[in-house]
């Protein structure tokens, strides 16, 4: 079956990209308005783009006709947090999804813990397992009032249960619990059936063809 995008609407492409590039990562944001308003609200259009210096991005997508607050506060403050969503945030996090006016903080109506941050002026969940200070790096404008924001990742903090060697940067990312999102209005995934398979070398490959494991034919 062929979609061609240029012929479907703006939901159809939605529905046909977020139910196929899945998992993705949530992206729980906190920012400030302009005028000290706080917000929280989760976006899964996210990962990570490098590390030198260390990358994120975001997809912003406009709510009825305007931006969302995330948006508009990040657009014009350039600071933010990226929390990361474990399960026992989850109903939390989904709360914050709501369509609430400019003017409510997310943060007090959800209830949500938080402490300041040590570079940025929007405070990070504290009950997160991770969160991620951010600063803007640029923004693309990809469509009508759609936006991907570029950030650098300046402070990271890791609840330090989930630490397990902290000069070598080991974290037990099994253990994080975190969330993902799935297709549909409130599809999410547990951090669960987890595999290995090691990255070969050119070297390992052309020395041991007798081990080489026999690959199905497609």
């Amino acid at each position: 079956m062929r979609f061609d995008m240029n012929k479907l609407s703006g939901q159809e492409r939605y529905k046909v990209l977020a139910s196929s590039i899945v998992p993705r990562p949530i992206a729980w944001i906190t920012s400030i308005s302009t005028d000290g308003v706080r917000n929280a609200a989760p976006f899964s259009f996210f990962n990570m783009m490098g590390n030198s210096p260390p990358t994120v991005a975001i997809g912003l997508m406009p709510q009825a006709g305007h931006l969302k607050d995330t948006a508009a506060n990040i657009l014009a403050t350039g600071e933010f947090v990226i929390n990361l969503v474990d399960e026992p945030n989850a109903e939390a996090m989904n709360l914050t999804c709501i369509d609430a006016p400019a003017d409510i903080d997310e943060i007090e109506l959800a209830g949500l813990s938080v402490e300041p941050s040590d570079t940025v002026a929007p405070p990070r969940i504290s009950t997160a397992p991770v969160s991620m200070e951010c600063r803007m790096l640029s923004s693309v404008v990809t469509g009508p009032l759609q936006t991907i924001v570029i950030g650098q990742v300046n402070m990271v903090h890791i609840r330090d249960e989930f630490v397990l060697d902290a000069q070598r940067c080991y974290v037990d990312t099994q253990r994080l619990g975190l969330v993902a999102r799935m297709h549909g209005n409130g599809g999410y995934l547990r951090l669960g059936d987890y595999f290995q398979i090691d990255r070969p070398t050119w070297k390992e490959y052309t020395e041991n063809k007798a081990d080489r494991p026999k690959l199905s034919p497609l």
